[in-house]
């Protein structure tokens, strides 16, 4: 009988387990699913865009944890270029992927088409966020957007030397006239946006439309801390089913240069770098670089020295910044499905040919630009040679999120296969334009006479910022064999400059005349079909 109740049994056990797989299959079936859409989910995208900060003159020295945790784990490229050398036309070429003249954001004036309604109307309904929102992003923007001069950094330059000069003051992005705090660009769905140019206290935000306005408490209101405490929120509220895109604008280190408190007694001995063209007169190069008082009064270099260390205070809540984002992002299990990006607008100067503090100008200096990527299918500790330039990054971050590039209109080329060694058949270009359009003022300035009319900055001692006549395009090569700048000014002495930079890296002489005609006929017009080039004629100009 025993037996007899074990064999009936058998079948009993077995109809148990059919039963018990049954229920268990459909919550496997599910985990697949769900895991096949993981899987299958666009990587999610960061940006973090410092604000004025070189790489030439060791501007990435204080980062130290973001080196670490972008660059020694993903990619550092050692040749990024700004295709201009200021905040406003840099970051419209960011946005839209194209060159000055396709964006026609000139400078940082409002006649310079910096945040207008000729901006907003055109390049901007195009740029790159449009097209991650349509891929099903969920697009969060934080800190400097698009700004026009509201004070110059030289003004501090004034006010600490006691004398006194013109100030320019535009408006910015918050403007009444192109739409006040209210116009929020289209593509995002989180906007926490300055209104103006970088201030760490005392500033007002554009939240989503509505003005916030923030006063001088640094645990409340400094700008470089909001902003990724805001985005880490951001990151808790999102959905999961879909990709993120955050974009992080500090205002390090740009001025007034305002440390957290914990930092400000940092670098107490550092000092701006002597280097090869510090405190040298521009004197063979264009009419602006020939002004400046050589050599420059102490006071001018003690500026330096202070302005140099404060810059590099503030980059330390940049570094605190990443270093939270990474952090964020691993107890998430996002990391390893999330690219990084680390870049500047531009790069800056600290007394390079006598010029104290500023951007604007063709030297490397100012036109190279950090670049560090980390991300899926980056091999870490990859030290990159080709040149990249910043209106790749738009095309960059479609080509990340889907999109298919011969559908967009830009300028520059993803180099998303130069970082993934799985992907290494894309091409580099041996050759690209820099261009920019000087600011001026119609009449003489009264703090230098002698000048006459035209520059935007001038003081007693002629710290020139800028001028109508510092109008210029550049051919940069570099590739295996050149590593050349020709530049051509748009002045009364039609000026050109040229350089070599393999044996005069720090370009302390003009070559012009002394190289063969027929060299410079052809970079002359090398120069005038990449000033007129539009999408892919940029791309494949011989």
């Amino acid at each position: 009988m025993a037996g007899l109740r074990s064999r009936a049994g058998a079948p009993s056990g077995r109809r148990r387990a059919l039963a018990a797989a049954f229920t268990v299959l459909p919550l496997l079936l599910l985990t697949c699913c769900v895991r096949c859409v993981e899987s299958s989910k666009p990587s999610n995208i960061i940006v973090v865009l410092a604000d004025d900060q070189d790489v030439q003159l060791g501007g990435m020295m204080p980062i130290k944890k973001t080196k670490a945790l972008i660059g020694a784990a993903g990619a550092t490229f050692v040749n990024a270029f700004t295709v201009t050398p200021l905040c406003c036309p840099s970051r419209s070429s960011i946005l839209t992927g194209r060159y000055p003249h396709n964006h026609e954001v000139r400078n940082n004036s409002l006649t310079g088409n910096c945040s207008s309604a000729l901006w907003q109307k055109g390049p901007e309904a195009e740029a790159f966020p449009i097209y991650l929102s349509k891929q099903k992003y969920q697009t969060f923007f934080a800190g400097k957007y698009l700004n026009q001069e509201v004070k110059s950094a030289l003004a501090l330059l004034v006010h600490y030397l006691r004398v006194s000069g013109p100030v320019q003051l535009h408006s910015q992005y918050g403007k009444k006239e192109v739409g006040d705090v209210a116009h929020v660009p289209p593509g995002w769905d989180q906007w926490h946006a300055l209104v103006g140019n970088s201030q760490y206290y005392n500033y007002t935000l554009s939240v989503n439309g509505k003005a916030e306005k923030h006063g001088d408490s640094y645990e409340k209101d400094y700008l470089t801390d909001l902003i990724v405490n805001r985005s880490l929120r951001f990151l808790d509220d999102r959905s999961p089913q879909h990709p993120f895109f955050l974009m992080l604008s500090p205002p390090a280190p740009h001025s007034p240069w305002m440390a957290a408190p914990q930092y400000q007694k940092m670098f107490s001995d550092v000092q701006a770098p002597r280097d090869g063209s510090f405190n040298k007169l521009g004197k063979d190069k264009h009419w602006l670089l020939r002004q400046p008082v050589n050599p420059m009064p102490n006071s001018s270099i003690n500026f330096l020295d202070d302005a140099y260390r404060k810059r590099w205070q503030t980059l330390l809540s940049v570094d605190d910044m990443v270093e939270m984002l990474v952090k964020k992002l691993d107890s998430m299990k996002e990391l390893d499905n999330t690219y990084i990006f680390y870049t500047s607008d531009n790069g800056y100067h600290t007394g390079q040919f006598s010029l104290p503090i500023d951007k604007r100008q063709l030297y490397e200096f100012d036109i190279r630009i950090p670049l560090m990527v980390r991300g899926p299918g980056i091999k870490p500790n990859q030290t990159l040679q080709a040149p990249v330039l910043n209106i790749d990054l738009a095309p960059t971050i479609l080509d990340i999120s889907g999109v298919n590039l011969s559908t967009v209109n830009v300028d520059g080329q993803s180099f998303l296969a130069q970082m993934a060694p799985s992907l290494r058949n894309g091409t580099a270009r041996p050759f690209f334009l820099v261009e920019y359009t000087g600011e001026g003022h119609p009449t003489t300035d009264p703090a230098c006479p002698k000048l006459g009319p035209g520059l935007s900055q001038c003081f007693p001692d002629c710290v020139c910022e800028d001028a109508y006549n510092n109008t210029y395009a550049c051919v940069r090569t570099l590739d295996s064999k050149n590593n050349l700048q020709y530049c051509e000014f748009a002045d009364s002495e039609s000026f050109v400059e040229v350089y070599n930079l393999t044996s005069d890296p720090h370009q302390l002489e003009n070559i012009v005349k002394k190289v063969d005609p027929t060299i410079l006929q052809a970079m002359n017009q090398r120069l005038i079909k990449l000033q007129s080039c539009v999408g892919d004629s940029c791309r494949n100009i011989d």
